[in-house]
């Protein structure tokens, strides 16, 4: 499912004032990290993630690795900051513009 302009422009202004959930430290994106932040998108749909000062990876990186395994959309990159969103599958929370209109 790619996300359309509007729908990326509605996902950013929902999370705009969510606070990062999970924090990637100086080991990177691990399997650790990967759990926690699919928790979270099963919980919440839209999910911050903080890359720290310390964290070797590129924010990039990161969130392609976190969106092709987790079944993600990137809603948005904003420095060490990444928003990810995840449909849940029986009861979604968040309900997005349509794709055309």
């Amino acid at each position: 499912m790619d996300l359309t302009g509007k729908q990326r422009r509605h996902l950013r202004a929902l999370g705009h004032h969510l606070d990062p959930i999970v924090q990637l430290g100086k080991a990177g994106l691990t399997e650790g990290v990967v759990a926690a932040v699919d928790a979270a998108l099963e919980q919440h749909e839209l999910v911050k993630v903080r890359l720290g000062t310390e964290c070797p990876d590129d924010q990039n990186d990161v969130a392609d690795a976190l969106s092709e395994q987790l079944r993600a959309e990137v809603a948005q990159i904003l420095g060490r900051t990444v928003l990810l969103y995840r449909r849940h599958p029986k009861e979604p929370k968040i309900k997005l513009p349509p794709p055309g209109g």
